[in-house]
């Protein structure tokens, strides 16, 4: 399987790995290696993780409060939003 971000998922991605990249020298490289192993168990199974919306499920990553909203396509599945889960929870919907 393989995937892909929707735009602005890929651009706030980026920006949360700046965010603590700024924070603590390092920080924002294990950011992006969480969020990637998140993406790695959607790919593993994408079909095990909770449903948001219609077709839309989120897994969650580790050591960070954020979410991977992900949707089945065929072999692969594309992510539309990194979002962090305390703030505006329903920003993501317009990109479906």
């Amino acid at each position: 399987m393989s995937f892909q971000f929707h735009p602005e998922a890929e651009t706030e991605f980026l920006a949360a790995v700046d965010w603590y990249e700024e924070r603590s020298t390092g920080l924002g490289a294990d950011f992006a290696a969480e969020i990637h192993a998140a993406i790695q168990r959607a790919l593993a199974m994408p079909l095990a993780w909770p449903l948001v919306d219609g077709e839309i499920r989120r897994v969650l990553a580790n050591r960070f409060p954020y979410g991977v909203l992900y949707a089945p396509r065929g072999p692969s599945i594309h992510i539309l939003a990194v979002m962090h889960l305390r703030r505006h929870p329903e920003y993501w919907r317009e990109r479906q």
